[in-house]
């Protein structure tokens, strides 16, 4: 079967078709997904021919573009999907730092006592965060020590203030993602039995599975947050089947590598994402 391929924006998807006797042929879908079948029988072959042509031709009108049908997973196959920018990149001021230093030392100071005072000032420091520009925290001798311990908090034992998994995410996500990498090892290193545990686990396999940092930062914030969660989905479902499909993978594949070790959340939106 002959295989053309869109992708553009936050589409992502392919189209085969073939004749084979007096029946026309097509296979389509999303990219990452084996796709649906369809067949369309008509009197003669010339009839399923002309039908042939005349859709070819109306995809590659629609902007389709033919790739090999022999091995349709390479990553050849799939031009990768430009990722709209997360940060914007600039040099923060020393006030800045100062800010984002005083917010976080706020917020840590705050862990363990009511949620919506947590919520509030987490919420801030992430507006601090995002003014200094994709920042690494530990190039910074005040702002990478307090950042360090906040992120521990997330996996502290039972007994100890603990740091809102979400809070943490919606902090790496204003920063560089080396800063999500060298957290994901500090969670890994926790001592076992720490509640956030198998949702730490699930962030850390995802990413190890993904293989793509800024992806993986991505789906680490969508997998641990409420907000806008279907409409976040949709459009980074493009980029990871995209990414997925150019490694030789699939997402129902990438899926069935994550276990969601206990965390019911976890599962439930592990769940949706194949859906």
């Amino acid at each position: 079967m002959r295989r053309f391929e869109f992708v553009e924006g936050t589409s992502a998807k392919f189209w085969m078709a073939d004749v084979q006797g007096h029946t026309f042929i097509v296979v389509y879908g999303r990219l990452g997904t084996e796709g649906q079948r369809k067949e369309k029988d008509f009197p003669d072959a010339e009839g399923a021919r002309r039908e042939y042509e005349r859709k070819v031709a109306e995809k590659l009108r629609e902007g389709y573009q033919e790739v090999s049908s022999e091995a349709p997973a390479k990553a050849a196959a799939s031009p990768k999907l430009s990722l709209p920018p997360r940060v914007k990149t600039g040099k923060p001021s020393a006030e800045q730092v100062t800010a984002a230093v005083e917010a976080l030392t706020k917020l840590d100071s705050l862990v363990g006592g009511r949620s919506w005072k947590v919520a509030q000032q987490a919420r801030r420091a992430r507006r601090a965060l995002r003014a200094l520009g994709g920042m690494e925290p530990s190039s910074h001798a005040a702002l990478g020590p307090v950042f360090t311990t906040l992120m521990g908090k997330v996996v502290a034992p039972r007994e100890q203030p603990r740091l809102p998994l979400w809070a943490a995410m919606e902090l790496l996500a204003e920063l560089n993602t080396s800063a999500f990498l060298r957290t994901l090892e500090q969670w890994k290193r926790a001592p076992a039995g720490a509640p956030a545990q198998a949702a730490t686990g699930v962030l850390a396999h995802q990413a190890e599975a993904l293989g793509e940092p800024e992806l993986a930062l991505r789906m680490g914030a969508l997998l641990t947050s409420d907000a806008a969660w279907e409409s976040r989905w949709s459009r980074l479902r493009p980029h990871v089947e995209g990414h997925l499909l150019a490694s030789g993978s699939s997402l129902p594949v990438w899926l069935r590598k994550l276990d969601a070790g206990g965390d019911a959340r976890l599962a439930e939106r592990l769940s949706r994402l194949g859906a």
